[in-house]
């Protein structure tokens, strides 16, 4: 058997039916939002990863930096033979982890882009010979089947992108995952910790204005797939910290009244004057709010890791 597997489990159609829905229901509701998953074509792709290395953006640098610190001690912790990432993408950051699970036996990398799965895999198969790679193309927000591969299983989650849902979908996506593990598996989960606001503004309304072009291409995106015809000039981009909720918002704000059409789906949508469209909220964490809604899903966390500022954690959670 070939070491590098990939399998469909998203039809064909899927990618269009979620955007035609979502673009559909999200600006028919108010306040209006579209989901953050709508950034990344491959321009938006590019332009985050030039936000990763923007000196105002630490998530990833962070997260970075407890992999290459502390690898060694969560693989002995996990002990796994097969690890399951989800949301892999290039698996860049996650080679260090990998390197470390010496007796790791499958990788299984899912991912809604087939190419960067490809291209991920055969590198890693590459970089380490005999490591088995089965890809998954599938939306992992959806009911996922995994391969059989042998326990016990690390299932890692990382670049706090569980921020990007709100508590129920949160708690509806630990449960799910609870119900991908056995006993003797483990959710190595990514979130970013609660920090001084101004701090947390500039990660998101960089000086370079990077961050408000990866907001408006979200636009470009609904503009060339549904014929739309937004204006990306026409908005601002904004990122607001709301105390309350403890997350980051990015919004689009439209600076004048307008009405955007959208031929594929017969809408037409009216935006008044500095009226809000919220892309993406970033929930930020505290250790204890981390533990509590891994609980109420069934897993206790055992290790907490953070970058040598405390400014990101990465969490091993058992199952109960």
């Amino acid at each position: 058997m070939s070491p590098f597997r990939i399998t469909r489990t998203l039809p064909e159609d899927a990618t269009d039916a979620a955007l035609r829905t979502d673009v559909r229901d999200g600006l028919s509701a108010f306040p209006r939002t579209l989901p953050p998953k709508w950034f990344y074509d491959a321009h938006g792709s590019d332009l985050f990863e030039r936000i990763t290395g923007l000196p105002e953006y630490y998530p990833t640098r962070a997260e970075r930096e407890i992999l290459v610190d502390c690898s060694a001690e969560i693989a002995a912790a996990a002990g796994a033979r097969t690890l399951v990432e989800l949301g892999s993408g290039s698996s860049e950051k996650t080679r260090h982890l990998i390197a470390a699970l010496t007796g790791l036996h499958t990788y299984v990398p899912v991912d809604v882009s087939e190419s960067a799965l490809t291209q991920a895999g055969r590198a890693l198969i590459a970089e380490r010979p005999g490591l088995g790679v089965h890809a998954l193309i599938a939306d992992f927000t959806a009911p996922l089947t995994l391969p059989d591969t042998p326990g016990p299983r690390l299932l890692a989650f990382l670049g706090g992108t569980i921020g990007n849902l709100v508590p129920d979908e949160r708690a509806a996506f630990l449960a799910s995952v609870r119900g991908l593990l056995a006993p003797g598996d483990a959710l190595l989960l990514g979130t970013d910790l609660v920090k001084d606001e101004d701090v947390l503004v500039r990660a998101y309304d960089d000086a370079a204005g990077v961050t408000a072009a990866f907001n408006k291409n979200v636009l470009a995106v609904v503009n060339r797939e549904l014929g739309a015809d937004f204006d990306p000039g026409a908005f601002d981009h904004v990122a607001l910290w709301d105390a309350e909720n403890e997350w980051i918002e990015m919004r689009l704000r439209s600076r004048t009244a307008q009405t955007v059409k959208i031929p594929a789906l017969d809408l037409a949508v009216d935006f008044a004057a500095g009226e809000d469209l919220r892309t993406e909220v970033s929930a930020k964490f505290r250790q204890e709010g981390v533990r509590a809604e891994l609980s109420a899903a069934g897993l206790e966390l055992t290790h907490w890791w953070t970058d040598r500022e405390g400014r990101f954690a990465l969490s091993l959670s058992a199952v109960r």
